[in-house]
């Protein structure tokens, strides 16, 4: 079914579909990746256990409770590239919608040419270029509306996406040096045979550890450049507000929008609301139900 859909899609929006299903197959492995960091983190609390060696067995218990942290925050990472990936949809949208305006004036152009190559005296040459004007008006409206969209919602992507890849990184490497203090409780002080290894001595140092990974992840905040946009100028027609409410063709005439046929523009083209923090354990950025269709 999906190589259905990439086949019926207009030639103007092949290439973003294919961006947008192919992000599908990374999310789909970040999860998977989510998945299984979490399994192994639950076997290694298990395989240490089965030592039999207390100083192990609680390190590597706690080592568990990082890694499936770790493996956490793949999932967050995942969920904030669907976010991404619905915005890309937008952009996607936006120039199937408009690939009927540039396909319209195509076949008239055509039309009139080979007209004046076989009946050059033929009435309906007026008839079409006047057709043309028209056509070419209202494309004009669709593209100025798509160059819009492209570059408003490419910014909001991306910086969702780069503001995503920043936050797993940094967490990341928090419970990453985390687990590296971990480590250094562990004594491997070399044994010969007969000799018994002391007691675990730091099995409280081990549970600060822990809590000071979950303080760490509680108190992060993004440290972002801001990425500027006056896409804010825009009205809900995807047109400049200075420009009016409306386009108007050469003949008076109010252009139709040429996004979503039968929609408002605002409605199809709303994207998600701007990234707030969340709290302890999960991604600073909201997820927002998707609106256009999931592949």
């Amino acid at each position: 079914m999906a190589s259905l859909r990439g086949i019926q899609q207009p030639e103007l929006s092949k290439k973003l579909f294919k961006i947008i299903k192919s992000e599908n197959h990374a999310i789909g492995a970040y999860e998977s990746a989510s998945r299984e960091r979490i399994s192994i983190a639950s076997q290694l609390s298990d395989w240490g256990e089965s030592t039999g060696d207390d100083s192990v067995s609680d390190v590597s218990d706690k080592l568990g409770v990082l890694l499936s942290e770790l493996g956490e925050q793949e999932d967050v990472f995942a969920q904030n590239l669907e976010d991404y990936r619905g915005i890309l949809k937008q952009i996607r949208n936006t120039e199937s919608s408009v690939q009927p305006s540039r396909s319209h004036k195509a076949k008239i152009s055509d039309e009139i040419a080979k007209l004046k190559y076989k009946e050059p005296e033929s009435t309906k040459i007026v008839q079409l270029e006047q057709e043309l004007v028209r056509a070419e008006a209202q494309n004009l409206v669709a593209e100025a509306q798509l160059t819009n969209i492209t570059r408003q919602k490419l910014k909001e992507a991306y910086d969702l996406h780069f503001a995503a890849t920043i936050e797993r990184a940094e967490k990341q490497i928090m419970l990453a040096r985390h687990g590296r203090r971990l480590l250094n409780l562990l004594d491997d002080t070399p044994v010969v045979p007969g000799d018994t290894r002391p007691a675990f001595e730091h099995a409280h140092q081990a549970r600060q550890v822990l809590n000071d990974a979950e303080e760490d992840l509680r108190d992060w905040a993004p440290n972002l450049e801001p990425i500027h946009s006056t896409a804010t100028e825009m009205g809900s027609n995807l047109m400049p507000a200075q420009a009016g409410t409306a386009a108007t063709s050469v003949s008076g005439q109010e252009e139709e929008s040429m996004v979503g046929p039968g929609e408002s523009t605002q409605a199809q083209l709303e994207g998600p609301a701007p990234p707030e923090h969340r709290g302890f354990g999960s991604s600073s950025i909201v997820a927002q139900p998707e609106t256009t269709p999931s592949y």
